[in-house]
């Protein structure tokens, strides 16, 4: 390899890095951007008068499929019940 292709090799790294870079950093802005509509979205909520705890918690479990909901609500209840909770 002589010393030219080795200028060429580099000078495209560096091009194909910085491409990566700034893709993640539009996603970060992106992400950013979002936040904020996410945040207002729970604002509105909240004047409207609904309780953002009780919506956050019900985004969660909407994500979740319904077995591990499942899992994890009779997990739950078994703790209660042997702390006295039930």
């Amino acid at each position: 390899m002589s010393t030219g292709d080795t200028g060429t090799a580099t000078t495209v790294a560096a091009g194909q890095l910085r491409a990566i870079l700034e893709r993640v950093e539009r996603r970060h802005e992106e992400r950013r951007s979002i936040d904020d509509d996410v945040k207002e979205i729970y604002a509105e909520a909240r004047g409207a008068g609904f309780d953002v705890k009780a919506i956050k918690t019900l985004v969660k479990l909407r994500r979740k499929d319904q077995a591990q909901r499942q899992e994890e609500e009779a997990i739950l209840d078994l703790y209660k019940a042997a702390l006295g909770m039930s």
